[in-house]
């Protein structure tokens, strides 16, 4: 396992962006205004609810946040596909993290349940990812996760069985 640290700041995550993180060619977060995290306060390979892994991470909502103009007009919302996504970039964060090599990618999530909003008013989100797999064989790399996001301490995303995988084509 590579060793790096268990929590990133901004610039950090900007480093990441920009493939300086984990090196080129492998795990790499989204730039803003698709980066859908502020920081990542906690991090491993072996904690979580499941002892498998997890991340947790932090992302601060102002009313001037790009969405909140187009989505919907009138009547300010995050799209919550957002969210999720935001939960996909942290699950592929743990891989690369853990030294995998390979660029991420999203293949699929077995349920989504959205039973809250974010509207402007929200101060911050935090995100919550859980491991039940992480898989690096000679020809898979992939992590399994359920993952929960709450606005300002009220859970508002569940979602069960995020999977993302590390390719190096």
């Amino acid at each position: 396992m590579a060793e790096y640290p268990t929590s990133f700041d901004r610039d950090d995550l900007l480093k990441c962006a920009r493939g300086e993180l984990f090196g080129p060619g492998n795990a790499q977060l989204p730039e803003p205004p698709m980066l859908m995290m502020d920081r990542i306060t906690d991090i491993s390979a072996d904690g979580g609810a499941h002892g498998k892994g997890h991340v947790r991470a932090e992302f601060d909502i102002s009313p001037d946040l790009w969405f909140f103009e187009c989505h919907f007009p009138g009547n300010p919302i995050m799209p919550g596909c957002l969210g999720l996504d935001g939960l996909w970039q942290l699950t592929g964060f743990n891989l690369g993290w853990r030294g995998w090599q390979g660029r991420g990618y999203a293949l699929g999530v077995g349920e989504v349940k959205l039973t809250g909003m974010v509207r402007p008013d929200r101060k911050m989100l935090t995100y919550y990812v859980d491991f039940t797999k992480a898989i690096q064989t000679r020809r898979l790399t992939m992590g399994v996760a359920d993952g929960r996001v709450e606005a300002d301490g009220e859970e508002i995303y569940v979602v069960k069985d995020m999977r993302v995988a590390l390719s190096e084509s």
